[in-house]
């Protein structure tokens, strides 16, 4: 789960992270009101969005006056920007960040994550702050310095020695970064966070430590022991039919490609995936519909599948096991008939009741083409897309 910058910073605060102060505004009639709590003459106006590029997309405005404030928020608030992370489509600005301008003496990043192939926290940092940092890693990578921790109630000194060294700090800065490193760590911990992202930290003109941009995600898996975090989720951040999925424990991620996919298991889900891309077209969704799914949550998954303009037609992959071929073919049959279907449907079964899966799908009265293995099914359903 995503959360705004705002919220990371709010968050960071309560940490003892140095943050610059700033307010959150949904809309215009707020701003009078609410910049009496800043002490500035000076703002950084700023969309939020659950996507990155939004300076280069004009989402992110440096104001000299409170009339400029107002100008640059009227045309910031409700515009949709497209960023290199939000795809073509774009995301509605629905809220800004006001917060007092800093003067920049140098940018550098930070980051905290979970690495899953080590077991270990790691933190990233580089003097390059402000950039890609995916870039400086190919284009630059001695200026990338990582440092992997063994979970434990704290950080050691030589560790955050470590993770210090490309950084000309004075004594006073010092300290301050090791309150910093020691607060990403806690919240890492206590929050269930899979990633912090500084970038830029800065050091101002008068040399102080500020976290200038903030971006924190959550582990979904473990969001049930962290009530207040999840208080934080804006659903107009994320795609509906991904909302809907959760309503039925599906898991469903949609894509950008023309063939629905309906499979049980995720390797399978993934495998399905792959064989229509090398039949030449991209799989619009991974729809994984579990082992042991009911009618009634094949049907919903199915819905989802059709809800989706982008789908052509529709890939069918079960293998059962847990899952039963005639509940899974029921399901299809039932949804089909209700949204009244027009995109071709290809089905491959095998496993428990697949037989009487297929004897239920061939007396549907439904045009569904059977398929005798993955091969024969994603040829065949790229052949009835063209």
């Amino acid at each position: 789960m995503n959360i705004h910058e705002h919220q990371a910073k709010d968050l960071l605060r309560s940490f003892g992270a140095p943050v610059s102060k700033g307010v959150v505004i949904y809309n215009l009639e707020e701003i009078e009101k609410k910049i009496q709590y800043l002490n500035s003459k000076e703002f950084v106006l700023k969309a939020q969005i659950h996507a990155g590029g939004r300076g280069k997309a004009g989402g992110v405005k440096l104001v000299k006056s409170i009339d400029e404030l107002k100008k640059e928020a009227q045309e910031m608030l409700g515009k949709v920007l497209v960023t290199h992370q939000t795809g073509p489509e774009g995301k509605e600005v629905k809220r800004l960040y006001i917060e007092e301008a800093s003067e920049i003496e140098k940018e550098f990043y930070l980051s905290c994550l979970i690495d899953r192939e080590s077991s270990k926290i790691v933190f990233i940092s580089s003097t390059e702050g402000g950039m890609d940092i995916e870039k400086v890693a190919i284009q630059q990578p001695n200026k990338i310095i990582t440092t992997k921790i063994e979970l434990s109630k704290d950080i050691a000194n030589q560790e955050i020695e470590k993770i210090i060294s490309p950084f000309k700090f004075d004594d006073n800065q010092k300290k301050e970064f090791e309150k910093l490193i020691r607060a990403l760590y806690k919240i890492l911990i206590q929050k269930d966070v899979s990633l912090i992202e500084i970038n830029p930290l800065i050091i101002t003109k008068n040399k102080k430590l500020l976290c200038l941009d903030a971006k924190m995600n959550f582990d979904d898996n473990a969001i049930f022991r962290q009530p207040e975090i999840l208080k934080l989720r804006d659903l107009n951040e994320e795609d509906p039919t991904e909302i809907e999925a959760k309503k039925y424990d599906l898991s469903y991620i949609k894509l950008n490609g023309s063939i629905g996919c309906m499979v049980n298991g995720a390797g399978l889900a993934m495998a399905t995936m792959d064989i229509i891309k090398l039949y030449g077209k991209e799989p619009a969704n991974f729809l994984d519909v579990g082992g042991g799914a009911s009618k009634e949550k094949v049907s919903a998954a199915f819905k989802l599948i059709l809800s989706d303009k982008n789908v052509k037609g529709i890939l069918i992959n079960i293998f059962g096991g847990i899952m039963r071929c005639d509940v899974l073919a029921q399901g299809v049959v039932d949804a089909a008939k209700e949204v009244n279907l027009s995109v071709p449907i290809v089905v491959r079964l095998a496993g428990t009741n697949f037989k009487k899966g297929k004897e239920i799908l061939d007396k549907s009265n439904l045009t569904i083409l059977s398929a005798s293995d993955l091969n024969d099914a994603a040829e065949k359903i790229v052949q009835a897309v063209k």
